[in-house]
């Protein structure tokens, strides 16, 4: 598990340490560096499963996970010194700490130094144990994608969700990983009846239909609604709308992943109803408990709250939640992190301006009495 990742000249950031624990919010205004985090942990695993890294040759600036551009793209534009780095700091101990030399137009950047304790590969971040969901999820579609090599060799659901159906045709009869995500309404333990237990709580009473087209290497999806002891007809996913389609795939990252597993989810919230978004954060946290390590950048409130009602439901202790707020200094106009605590009861204890307060800012400009 990830400790501790420091960046060193990297986009707006010149010399940055950002602690993670099991469940890491990152939150913000928009350009201030969340995203940048993330792309940091993917630029080092797609360097990795380039061999790049292990071989000590370079980092792939862009690749399958993330696409960054040329070195200029990549280097703090204030950098006294030429170099990119990435540290992680494990649970264990464990370091790696790389330096890559600048080259103002490469997109594969050389490795200047290293200093890497081989346990550094082990962990979610190199292995199949390993999810990133970014924010432009796959929508509803008639059909979707199948592919042996990701989803059976590797598990991988794809960046943007796109083998979530063939993924749960073939490991859809699995227990899931871990027993306390079991949800109490599923009729059975295995991956698809849990999946579509926790579906109900973003849409009621979803059930979920597969289609496959092994000649044409795609897969159909649809889904049915159950009321009472009714069953409707089955719909296509282009007919129950974006919110479904979007969540799917994290419901399914969750449960099919194990202790030690990293997922990397980007705008949770997206598409989701206020309700669906706060379970949504219930969810995350009490994976994060499970011994997942969760990282997950996200806009809503909802979200948040559904952590806080889980460290206050005693479903995650409030030590395994690293809160990570990113703004713009005003007088340099430079990037920096405030990170604030929470307790037991799910209270924070600094409310910095911009940090999910646009409501209480909203509800006071409208007890404002009006000028006439």
């Amino acid at each position: 598990m990830i400790r501790l990742l420091q960046l060193r000249n990297f986009k707006c950031f010149e010399d940055q340490d950002l602690h993670f624990r099991p469940l890491t919010l990152l939150s913000g205004l928009n350009g201030t560096g969340k995203s940048s985090v993330l792309q940091a942990l993917l630029l080092l695993r797609q360097s990795f499963q380039q061999d790049l890294l292990l071989d000590g040759l370079g980092l792939a600036l862009n690749g399958e996970l993330v696409q960054i551009g040329t070195a200029t793209d990549a280097l703090f534009e204030g950098a006294k010194q030429e170099f990119i780095g990435f540290e992680l700091v494990l649970e264990v101990g464990k370091r790696g700490k790389w330096h890559f030399n600048y080259d103002r137009e490469a997109n594969v950047l050389e490795m200047g130094s290293r200093s890497v304790d081989s346990e550094c590969y082990e962990v979610g971040l190199f292995s199949n144990n390993f999810h990133y969901l970014q924010a432009e999820r796959v929508g509803p579609r008639m059909f979707f994608e199948m592919s042996d090599y990701q989803v059976r060799h590797l598990r991988q659901l794809g960046k943007g969700g796109e083998y979530t159906a063939h993924f749960l045709s073939i490991f859809g009869d699995e227990v899931i990983s871990n027993a306390m995500l079991a949800h109490p309404k599923a009729s059975s333990d295995s991956l698809r009846d849990q999946v579509e237990a926790w579906m109900g709580e973003v849409s009621p009473g979803t059930r979920i239909h597969l289609n496959l087209s092994n000649g044409m290497d795609i897969i159909g999806l649809q889904y049915s609604f159950v009321t009472g002891k009714q069953v409707s007809n089955k719909y296509r996913a282009t007919n129950v709308g974006f919110g479904i389609s979007y969540t799917l795939p994290i419901i399914v990252a969750v449960l099919s992943s194990g202790p030690g597993s990293l997922l990397l989810i980007e705008n949770p919230e997206a598409h989701l109803h206020p309700k669906g978004q706060a379970k949504m954060g219930e969810l995350l946290a009490c994976a994060a408990s499970c011994g997942v390590q969760v990282v997950v950048e996200t806009h809503s409130d909802h979200v948040l709250n559904g952590m806080r009602l889980a460290t206050y439901g005693g479903k995650i202790n409030p030590d395994d939640i690293q809160l990570h707020f990113f703004q713009r200094r005003e007088e340099d106009g430079q990037s920096q992190v405030i990170s604030p605590r929470l307790d037991r009861d799910g209270r924070i204890d600094q409310w910095p301006d911009g940090f999910f307060d646009e409501w209480d800012k909203s509800l006071e400009a409208l007890l404002e009495p009006r000028d006439e």
